[in-house]
């Protein structure tokens, strides 16, 4: 698993209502086994035009957005489908946050597990922040710091976000629920040999136990 600690780069304003992860992959390039390969249709429809050459309208197609590593976005971005290929396909683009002040539930937590760090600002917040890269061209840095839970704006201001704790601990240091579960092998194995004291017939008998 990807770990992330902090990210200052270009972000990208997005700012529409209810994005669905549909409109984010695409359900017709979801066929195969392969987790991979779904950035290049990320945004797919609004991207491309029905004759496949590039929307230049699309703020992903114009420099510097095409590199942006931020995603600001509106309310209840990520909503619909559990599709787990949504946040993959930002996560290939070269995103490694977004911004935004609600999230679908299952997207929010997949994107812990994809190596992004989503954020929840209030839309005051974030449209602060998307007038001020705007006004800057797209140059303005945005920064996000999952250590210090923060988000700065390219002129400076800083606001607070919070994060689940385990979901933050398997971010920060890149291991997936296995991984941080077996950081605490010592006390599961001490709770196993006192628990099968007290309810042996809860556990499987080995040959030396006959």
């Amino acid at each position: 698993m990807e770990a992330f600690r902090q990210v200052s780069g270009i972000a990208a304003p997005l700012l529409h209502i209810n994005i669905d992860t549909d409109q984010i992959i695409p359900a017709l390039f979801l066929g195969g086994t392969d987790a991979k390969g779904y950035g290049a249709n990320l945004f797919h429809h609004w991207r491309f035009l029905p004759d496949g050459s590039p929307n230049t309208d699309f703020v992903l197609n114009q420099a510097p957005y095409n590199h942006a590593q931020v995603l600001l976005a509106d309310r209840n971005f990520g909503c619909g489908s559990s599709r787990e290929r949504a946040p993959k396909a930002l996560r290939e683009f070269g995103f490694r946050a977004v911004i935004a002040p609600s999230f679908g539930g299952i997207f929010y937590n997949n994107c812990f597990r994809n190596g992004m760090v989503p954020v929840e600002l209030p839309i005051e917040h974030v449209r602060t922040i998307a007038e001020e890269v705007e006004s800057s061209q797209g140059m303005g840095r945005v920064t996000v710091d999952l250590e210090r839970q923060c988000v700065e704006s390219p002129t400076g201001r800083v606001w607070s976000f919070t994060a689940p704790q385990a979901l933050r601990a398997m971010l920060l240091e890149g291991m997936d629920e296995i991984a941080l579960t077996l950081q605490r092998l010592p006390e599961i194995e001490e709770f196993r040999a006192a628990d099968r004291e007290l309810r042996p017939w809860a556990y499987a008998m080995s040959a030396s136990d006959c």
